[in-house]
């Protein structure tokens, strides 16, 4: 099948350098992964992925986090593990 259609989209620079770099991990190029979710849409009918709004203590619990409240910083994984009784 012949690729005549064409897909722009803006995109943060960021947030496309780090995915690139993903795909070419993958082996795959830009136009190769954007092929690939599209198809993955077609065979899922929909988003091959959860999209979900978060539960009310998921949500208060990512404001708490951007606002820095109850935030646990540790030295290492040792220490991590030790505050959490492991």
């Amino acid at each position: 099948m012949s690729k005549t259609e064409v897909v722009r989209a803006r995109i943060e620079p960021e947030v496309k350098r780090h995915a690139e770099a993903i795909f070419q991990e993958l082996g795959l190029n830009t136009t190769e992964a954007i092929t690939l979710f599209y198809k993955q849409v077609t065979l899922c009918r929909g988003l091959p992925f959860p999209v979900c709004l978060p539960n009310e203590e998921t949500a208060r619990t990512l404001d708490n986090v951007d606002a820095g409240i109850g935030l646990v910083e540790c030295d290492s994984a040792e220490d991590m593990f030790n505050k959490l009784g492991l």
